[in-house]
């Protein structure tokens, strides 16, 4: 079979089946998808966190010479710094004058209160919810670069490589769907993003075959941007709603579910690594 053609059908695995599976999730009822959403969420922090600093972050320096670990971190910062901009560029245009804080309408602000907290953090979950799409963009897009990298060096290696990526994603896609639900998209408007974002697996494969030469210099630095919209997310959007619930019974759950994102994600890639290594 033509090598495009492998490349093309083994990235659209690895980006749609691991959304499949964690579309899943949207099956749920209602109340029970509403009691299951806070558990997506801590275990979303554990798994983009360990994403970022387990897997993206160390294959990032590892393409790189070592007086280039400046300019890398640099990067990882830059997007950190971005993505934050990003965001407040986002709610600033989804905030309606006098019903928001941002406006300084303190008369509207002490009138509303209780509509206002509500009010301020849908649009700050629905920035969160649009960094997501984009991070996961920008994840898949560099998955399909790797995709084809493999498939380049041996179809073999490119064949499990992609039901590896595949495996490893469907865990963080289910902490997605969570964010997304949280953020106020709808089961179908949150099925249809994470689609189109999957889909720039295909589009980073496609472009590797053509160009992987010319990629080769400024992958990593897609990696960082990865990284740093991961990092911020999990740090600036989602950690900060965890505290808002502070009994004992509950920040044990949201401990032990950070924990079980971090495993999980872990563990995972492990595995891939060792199928690549056996490769």
């Amino acid at each position: 079979m033509n090598l495009l053609l492998l490349i093309i059908i083994f990235t659209a695995v690895g980006g749609l089946l691991s959304v499949l599976a964690a579309a899943v999730f949207l099956l749920l009822p209602d109340r029970h998808r509403a009691a299951v959403l806070p558990h997506g969420i801590s275990f979303a922090i554990g798994a983009l966190l360990t994403v970022a600093f387990y897997g993206l972050i160390p294959e990032a320096f590892a393409k790189v010479c070592a007086e280039q670990f400046q300019t890398l971190s640099a990067t990882i910062l830059a997007g950190i710094l971005g993505f934050f901009v990003l965001e407040k560029l986002l709610i600033w245009r989804h905030c309606h004058s006098g019903s928001c804080e941002a406006h300084g309408d303190e008369e509207a602000h002490h009138a509303h209160e209780a509509h206002d907290h509500s009010h301020h953090h849908g649009h700050g979950a629905k920035s969160a919810g649009a960094l997501i799409i984009l991070g996961d963009s920008i994840h898949n897009f560099v998955d399909g670069i790797l995709i084809a990298a493999a498939f380049l060096t041996d179809v073999q290696l490119g064949i499990v490589s992609s039901l590896a990526v595949a495996a490893h994603e469907i865990p963080q896609e289910v902490g997605d769907f969570a964010i997304l639900l949280e953020s106020g998209y709808s089961k179908s408007k949150a099925l249809f993003y994470n689609i189109l974002a999957s889909l720039s697996t295909v589009f980073g494969g496609v472009l590797a075959y053509y160009s992987l030469e010319d990629l080769h210099d400024s992958l990593p630095y897609f990696l960082a941007l990865a990284a740093s919209s991961f990092i911020y997310i999990a740090v600036a959007d989602l950690i900060p709603s965890l505290h808002k619930k502070t009994d004992m019974k509950a920040s044990l759950e949201q401990i032990a579910l950070i924990a079980a994102g971090v495993l999980v994600i872990g563990y995972l890639h492990s595995v891939v690594h060792h199928f690549e290594a056996a490769g």
